[in-house]
């Protein structure tokens, strides 16, 4: 009874047997039920259903007959029982429906853990680790999240926000060479106001994150994709962005129609993917034949393994993803490569040339391509808003446009300068809607487009 694991099999036993004279749950729905200071000695919960149950100060936890609930784990028994899980390791814990109200969770760590449908009303999630941590229809309704990595973490439009106490996230988990990585605000001088940070990240709240973490096969992924949009219509799949993280990592994200069930068709993905992945490259090439959609979204993928950000808008539904225009050379459609902070001020200065080789508008009061990408050369340029890594993404796509321009009723070159368009709104979307450079970019965006005929 001491917890020690050579006898574990023993004490299961002992439980099981003194359970069989006890108070009897299981199969029982005890949504909400509140055991609070209840001794619970020899009770059997085999079964039962324990979503948003109180277990707070009760006795005896750890000789209940618990089956596969939440319970079997004895130190998310402390938890419950207690309410402090400080600095503790929760990782991929299945903590489905557990009620961690008012609990104290600063500096735990929850990568990969099932969270979904729990009681996370007021907690405090200072400092905690929800990499890819599962948060569907969780409540979260006053807990603090200043200070959490938020990297890839499941939240949907089920997950409640309201009242959430944050000042600031970070984007990625640290590591020895960058402690604080991705942090938002970006301005370390800055902080949420009251209400900013679930403004901040609902854009993402209807999306399905599919993560690659092992030697993405884009031909599988194209192939998987597919086959969901056409097997789940109704969910109107929209690719809207796609993310290389790390050597071999890619998250694919997609819009989805509200209501779906994001935690299926994220099961359903992955089963196929699996079974393709395993397939000969001859074997994959008998499914593709010649549908120019799968492709496409091929190329889109091993387009975004290459290059350190790649953002679409609207052209991805699979009902006509053969219009993308994705080749997967070093500098695709004017998408930019990876770029760094080295090379800033090289890369400024290519752009400047580019510029200097167009036309200067024709109508002196009325402003060329030349001029407006000048214009918008010079926002991105003096940006105080924008890392200086996207930075020099933008400025690639700058560059990008300043060639397309040279010859801008020119098919290829309308699609090179639409896809560029299209990445340096993606670019900007996260910077604050005050910024100068977003205001700047409302105004020279859509006329760039439509000198381009893509108005």
């Amino acid at each position: 009874m001491k917890g020690d694991q050579k006898h574990s099999l023993i004490r299961n036993i002992a439980i099981a047997f003194a359970a069989t004279g006890g108070t009897s749950f299981r199969g029982a729905d005890l949504t909400n039920a509140n055991f609070t200071q209840a001794t619970l000695k020899s009770t059997d919960f085999r079964k039962a259903i324990l979503i948003c149950s109180c277990w707070h100060q009760a006795k005896m936890l750890d000789r209940v007959r618990p089956g596969s609930t939440y319970l079997q784990s004895s130190q998310v028994g402390q938890l419950l029982v207690t309410g402090q899980g400080q600095d503790k390791n929760f990782d991929r814990e299945k903590l489905r429906g557990v009620n961690l109200k008012e609990a104290n969770l600063a500096d735990a760590s929850f990568i990969g853990t099932d969270l979904s449908e729990a009681n996370l009303q007021n907690a405090d999630l200072s400092r905690a680790k929800l990499k890819q941590t599962q948060l569907d229809g969780t409540n979260l309704t006053g807990a603090t999240l200043t200070g959490a990595y938020i990297e890839d973490w499941g939240i949907t439009n089920t997950t409640k926000l309201d009242g959430v106490s944050c000042e600031y996230v970070f984007m990625r988990l640290p590591t020895k060479v960058d402690p604080d990585p991705l942090r938002k605000p970006d301005n370390k001088q800055e902080v949420f106001a009251d209400g900013d940070f679930a403004n901040f990240i609902q854009p993402i709240f209807d999306t399905l994150d599919l993560y690659h973490n092992q030697g993405v096969d884009p031909r599988a992924v194209a192939i998987a994709f597919k086959n969901l949009a056409e097997n789940h219509p109704e969910a109107e799949l929209e690719i809207v962005a796609m993310e290389k993280r790390g050597d071999d990592k890619i998250l694919l994200r997609a819009k989805t129609a509200a209501g779906s069930d994001k935690s299926q068709l994220s099961a359903e993905y992955f089963d196929d993917y699996n079974q393709l992945k395993a397939l000969s490259q001859s074997q994959q090439l008998l499914l593709v034949e010649k549908d120019k959609r799968i492709i496409s979204l091929e190329n889109m993928v091993d387009t975004a393994l290459k290059q350190s950000k790649f953002y679409t808008q609207g052209d991805t539904n699979m009902s006509d993803i053969s219009g993308i225009n994705i080749q997967g050379s070093s500098n695709v459609s004017g998408i930019a490569g990876g770029s760094s902070v080295a090379n800033l001020g090289t890369i400024s200065g290519n752009v400047s040339i580019a510029l200097n080789e167009l036309p200067d508008s024709p109508e002196a009061d009325k402003p060329g391509i030349k001029e407006l990408l000048t214009q918008l050369h010079e926002a991105i340029s003096q940006s105080s808003d924008l890392p200086e890594t996207d930075k020099a993404d933008a400025l690639l796509q700058v560059e990008a446009l300043a060639e397309a321009a040279k010859n801008p009723q020119e098919s290829t070159k309308q699609k090179t300068a639409k896809n560029a368009i299209i990445m340096l709104k993606g670019l900007f979307s996260g910077l604050p809607a005050i910024a100068s450079l977003v205001e700047a970019a409302n105004k020279l965006l859509p006329a760039i487009a439509k000198l381009f005929g893509l108005a």
